[in-house]
């Protein structure tokens, strides 16, 4: 059979094997390894469950992940989560719209700890919501601003879905961080616009706040340390040069261990939590991976990247309408798909796509992952939320799309921007001299 007819059949496979409910590893793992029996032998084709699962398990650069995890579930069970809302709420509450744009920083906050735009929508929303519709803000712009907050926390490095990227594609996962920072930092900013738009179009939607006086903002301050700390260390230690990407997630992990015992929060109960949340989502990324890495060696060996970027040169297509047709199909499949499973289904070939197109791999790691986020408040279906509508069942569905819609449409324009001006993910990165080859 034609090698890249195979390859058709291979990912047509695939989807059977997702829409049949098979978990999204193994149907990777399976369509992967079927496909590359019938290209090669069955005898090479089985030895990839042995090599690939055991390259992906003893890589240092996979080990970030479930570091970085487990410092998340202790910043949530240890109430780190709620001092950067209380933080925030401190300096911009007293403004109209304070309390969604005190969420917003939360979500930021949190984001970079945590990593996952799903954990950090639920641990900010369960602490942010309650506190605005309490205070007459309008369900839609509370909700609104939870869900699309929520999906900062897959920019605001470190990221995990960005350490996955740089590992599969060979990358340097610091470089990646630096080349997210300015992105990251025009996501927030977007996200405040529309927040004093809405308000100063219906103020009564978000309604102004006590202010907050100086001395008690001091104090607050005081009472949130622990975040400071954690995230200073973290984050200032990566991009000051003093840790490696593994050694401040190691260290961010202990940091996050010590302030939940600190706090008196460290019981049986607690610790069973933080454990299991890691070990479930630590469990789900590996499996992904490892069958995305079988998955990958099939394609590779069908030649069907290298024969899919021939043939649209052979169209004589634009280069940007080929990223503006990859753009549309992640924001569909950032809808309907965990994030990390989109991006690896889609991986083998479109990675080859792009750099065979000429963009830089860095750039478009950072677009890749933006548009992912924003395909997560996507409708009709939007995993952010679903999520809140989990946490605040009384909010109805309908009303959290309509929340989200204005955030929806300047994350739009945010994507474009970065289409347009790849500067403004790649002057950072030359700015530090840093190799983008």
């Amino acid at each position: 059979m034609d090698p890249v007819l195979v390859a058709i059949l291979g990912l047509i496979g695939m989807f059977v094997l997702i829409g049949l409910h098979v978990p999204v590893g193994v149907a990777m793992a399976i369509a992967g390894a079927v496909g590359f029996g019938i290209l090669t032998s069955w005898g090479a084709a089985l030895s990839l469950f042995a090599t690939e699962p055991a390259g992906v398990l003893a890589s240092p650069d996979l080990a970030v992940i479930p570091l970085f995890l487990l410092m998340g579930s202790f910043a949530g069970v240890s109430g780190l989560s709620a001092d950067i809302y209380r933080l925030a709420y401190a300096f911009v509450g007293h403004r109209r719209g304070g309390l969604a744009l005190a969420t917003i920083g939360g979500c930021a906050g949190f984001g970079a700890v945590c990593g996952s735009s799903v954990a950090t929508a639920a641990t900010i929303g369960r602490v942010a919501l309650p506190e605005m519709i309490s205070r007459g803000y309008s369900p839609t712009l509370a909700s609104g601003s939870v869900a699309a907050g929520g999906t900062l926390g897959m920019l605001i490095p470190p990221s995990v879905v960005m350490v996955i990227y740089a590992f599969l594609t060979e990358k340097f996962v610091i470089t990646l961080f630096i080349a997210a920072l300015v992105p990251g930092i025009l996501a927030i900013l977007g996200q405040f616009i529309t927040v004093w738009i809405l308000v100063r179009r219906d103020p009564a939607i978000g309604p102004a706040g006590e202010r907050v006086s100086w001395p008690e903002r001091l104090r607050v301050l005081r009472q949130s340390s622990g975040i400071v700390v954690l995230l200073g260390a973290v984050i200032g230690g990566i991009y000051g040069g003093i840790f490696t990407v593994n050694e401040a997630a190691s260290l961010g992990a202990g940091l996050a261990f010590l302030f939940t015992v600190m706090r008196g929060k460290m019981n049986w109960s607690n610790l069973k939590q933080v454990l299991r949340e890691t070990a479930s989502a630590s469990a789900m990324i590996y499996l992904i991976i490892m069958g995305a890495s079988i998955f990958s060696i099939f394609i590779s060996a069908s030649n069907m990247p290298e024969a899919l970027v021939t043939s649209i040169q052979g169209m004589n297509l634009s280069p940007m309408l080929v990223i503006y047709a990859l753009l549309l199909m992640y924001l569909i499949l950032g809808s309907v798909f965990d994030t990390v499973a989109a991006m690896l289904i889609t991986m083998p070939f479109v990675f080859p796509l792009v750099v065979g197109l000429g963009y830089d791999p860095y750039w478009w790691g950072v677009v890749l992952v933006m548009v992912m986020e924003v395909g997560m408040i996507t409708p009709p279906i939007g995993m952010n939320v679903f999520v809140i509508h989990g946490i605040a069942d009384k909010i109805e569905l309908k009303t959290i799309f309509a929340g989200i819609m204005p955030f929806f449409y300047t994350d739009i324009v945010r994507i474009n921007l970065l289409v347009w001006f790849p500067l403004l993910t790649l002057a950072l990165p030359r700015a530090f001299g840093v190799n983008l080859n």
